[in-house]
């Protein structure tokens, strides 16, 4: 049986079974066995993401949405009123240039922002993932038409012999 991948893979990409990466092999391998290469990765990326990384990708969500765009706005605009007409002549919170929300605001970037990064970081992962899950179906499909277009010549051969 191990002839017979090496076999094929010389027939098939001019490389001896050893010498083929990963991808390759397990494309040859599907061949022989006659499976699928195929697979949902996104669930088997999702699958392998811890707990800090499900919740990074969830603050990562919301911090880019227009629902916390929305709700910002209106924190903002809330503070801003409170502090500048509804406290007039009592003990302000954070009076103006409001330095407590310029601490807060300050504050949420530092920490958003690396979380954001994160959760791109994983997205890039996810995309190299379906890329080479890509890579290795469109190879398949590729050696598959190879093997199909030679059965068809040695058919056609054998039919002008006669």
């Amino acid at each position: 049986m191990k002839k017979y991948f090496e076999n094929l893979a010389i027939a098939l990409l001019g490389q001896s079974y050893g010498e083929l990466n990963s991808g390759e092999k397990k494309v040859i391998d599907s061949i022989v066995e006659n499976t699928s290469v195929s697979e949902n990765v996104n669930k088997t990326f999702h699958e392998g993401l811890t707990f800090g990384q499900l919740v990074a990708d969830k603050v990562a969500s919301f911090g880019g949405s227009w629902a916390f765009i929305g709700l910002f706005i209106a924190f903002i605009a809330s503070w801003i009123l409170i502090n500048t007409y509804w406290l007039v002549g009592k003990a302000v919170f954070d009076p103006y240039p409001f330095i407590l929300l310029n601490l807060g605001l300050s504050s949420l970037a530092a920490f958003q922002a690396p979380i954001i990064m994160m959760s791109q970081n994983r997205q890039t992962a996810k995309d190299r993932l379906g890329q080479k899950s890509t890579y290795e179906i469109n190879l398949k499909l590729e050696l598959e038409l190879m093997r199909l277009h030679d059965k068809l010549d040695a058919m056609q051969v054998k039919m002008e012999d006669k």
